[in-house]
């Protein structure tokens, strides 16, 4: 069953990724080569991948939800609307960032509004696993008219969906990335210890949807994410990490590398006394294809570290993966400090 929506999904995502790459071509929304120092591309290619992957994701999903029940007990209408209107809101900022080029200021706007609605929906962690012991009770902790669960998914959201956006450089390595972090999340689902069919279900849609704009996107990209893909799909990887039950330490291993790598950059920035939201050429990919790598090696290379770190989650234990957490965040900081002296 679960692959027969994934295949589904997949023509779904293909027809819609080259319905809007036309419609964006034709609308001049496209990112221009050479605009940027950082930027690679040799000719203009139409944003609008977002968009794709979200009318498939959504449209596959609400049919679903309406001819069937295969998605109950688990998720029902309000996860579905937060999912939706959160969406909805990062497409609507893309779409104007694409055209208008915003500014900062005005593009974190939808990034909150989008984290906001989450929580205004009530989607949250009740309990936080303790490796150590009873799980953390999130529900009695508040500070002020808000609970610690909501502060945590606020942040949570935030910093997923600012991994992904500073994280897509590179042809096909944001959706490749957050696919297999779905899929992580997919297979942990169908465990008997975690057995949720019905986030599963949700979860290999999402994986269709990817795969489907992923084929036109891998280099050389066809058509790109845009602002509201690049958000939208950490988005959707953050929530369905705290819908599936909080697993929130098995996606932090798929997208550790590019997460603690925003970190290094962000402080590198600060070092330098540059703005933290300008653009540069210091993120781990584009290091990596400066290094000599072509970008499709660049790619896999990070492809196979989310891979590896993620499939270790199907067999550790909460306080083994607390280690591999550990451990990522070790050599993160020894791959810092090695770029630093090269610096110098």
């Amino acid at each position: 069953m679960y692959w027969f929506f994934f295949f589904i999904t997949f023509l779904v995502g293909i027809f819609f990724t080259i319905f809007f790459g036309f419609v964006m071509d034709k609308l001049g929304i496209v990112d221009k080569p050479k605009t940027e120092k950082r930027k690679i591309h040799k000719k203009k290619i139409p944003y609008g991948g977002g968009l794709a992957i979200f009318f498939t994701f959504f449209i596959i999903v609400f049919l679903l939800y309406i001819f069937s029940d295969l998605l109950e007990p688990g998720i029902g209408l309000r996860q579905l609307l937060a999912l939706f209107f959160g969406g909805l809101i990062l497409m609507i900022g893309g779409y104007f960032d694409d055209k208008y080029v915003c500014t900062p200021k005005r593009q974190i706007i939808f990034p909150i509004l989008a984290s906001l609605i989450v929580l205004f929906f009530g989607i949250k962690p009740v309990f936080i696993t303790n490796p150590w012991g009873q799980p953390f009770d999130l529900s009695n902790i508040t500070l002020g008219v808000l609970s610690l669960a909501d502060f945590i998914v606020f942040f949570w959201l935030m910093g997923m969906m600012y991994t992904t956006k500073f994280l897509d450089g590179l042809d096909g390595l944001v959706a490749g990335i957050v696919l297999i972090g779905s899929l992580v999340i997919f297979f942990l689902c169908l465990q008997k210890q975690w057995y949720q069919p019905d986030v599963a279900l949700l979860t290999i849609i999402f994986v269709g949807a990817l795969a489907g704009f992923l084929i036109f996107n891998f280099h050389p990209a066809k058509i790109f994410l845009g602002e509201g893909g690049s958000l939208f799909t950490g988005f959707m990887l953050g929530c369905l990490a705290i819908i599936s039950g909080s697993k929130i330490a098995t996606t932090l291993l798929v997208i550790g590398v590019p997460m603690l790598d925003v970190g290094r950059v962000i402080i590198r920035r600060w070092q330098k006394n540059k703005p933290i939201y300008l653009g540069d050429s210091e993120h781990l990919h584009f290091r990596l294809l400066n290094s000599g790598l072509t970008q499709v090696q660049v790619v896999l290379l990070m492809y196979v570290i989310a891979f590896l770190f993620g499939i270790t989650t199907l067999f550790l234990q909460s306080s083994q993966k607390i280690i591999a957490l550990l451990f990522l965040f070790v050599l993160m900081m020894i791959v810092g400090i090695w770029f630093s002296k090269k610096e110098e």
